[in-house]
């Protein structure tokens, strides 16, 4: 069961398009960003819609270039006593992880670091909101194609994913596969390869702005379809 453990923390969910394999999922016209909260009963997770774990109202950030850092601990009560006020913790694939948004330099007290993600090319804003994303994609799933508000990052525990945007795609392969994208460009989210892609997202957004928009505007080339056609 996923558990945001912040004050500050409103669980949402990112509607999704449901798995397919190939070709891929039609994306469906009304599919919507909802309020819709995690809920994977007391079973393990399994493939299904993307959803928002938590999001975080973590005020200004420093001039210097900012991170995503991403941790693991042993237990709820450790994650907790690292984290600060930018730091998120929540239960998610069977550990706990410590989401933080900072400096390159930062680093948790305790815990087992797993990867620094950035920087991240944030505009200016008086105060931001990190939300983090849940998403657990057999091969050929997507997410609605939709637009953020600021800058998105990925991590992908395993699995290989797809980002096609109007300049093109970018891919990332096998366990650990990173990547950021600017806000603002619409984009295709879909999970290629042979085997489901378990990951996380973060979009680090101005507060006073949607983190999510849906698009009805732009249509894909096609590029992640091909991609998973070739596997």
């Amino acid at each position: 069961m996923v558990r945001a453990l912040v004050s500050a923390s409103v669980i949402v969910c990112l509607a999704s398009v449901a798995s397919a394999t190939s070709p891929p999922t039609t994306q469906d016209p009304s599919a919507v960003v909802t309020s819709r909260p995690c809920d994977f009963g007391n079973a393990p997770p399994a493939p299904g819609p993307a959803c928002l774990l938590a999001r975080n109202d973590i005020g200004a950030l420093s001039n210097q270039p900012v991170y995503w850092h991403i941790e693991t601990f042993p237990d709820e009560g450790s994650a907790l006593m690292a984290k600060d006020a930018a730091g998120t913790v929540v239960s998610d694939f069977g550990k706990v992880w410590l989401f933080t948004i900072a400096g390159k330099a930062w680093h948790a007290k305790g815990g087992t670091h797993v990867a620094t993600i950035g920087p991240l090319p944030v505009d200016k804003a008086d105060a931001f909101t990190a939300e983090y994303v849940h998403s657990f994609f057999t091969p050929g799933t997507t997410a609605p194609i939709h637009k953020h508000s600021g800058p998105e990052g990925f991590y992908a525990i395993e699995g290989d994913t797809c980002l096609e945007m109007p300049g093109g795609a970018h891919t990332g392969y096998g366990q650990g596969n990173t990547a950021v994208m600017n806000g603002g460009e619409p984009m295709l989210l879909m999970a290629i390869g042979t085997t489901p892609r378990k990951a996380f997202a973060l979009v680090l957004h101005d507060s006073t702005l949607p983190a999510t928009t849906r698009v009805s505007t732009w249509k894909p080339a096609g590029l992640c379809a091909a991609k998973l056609a070739g596997n």
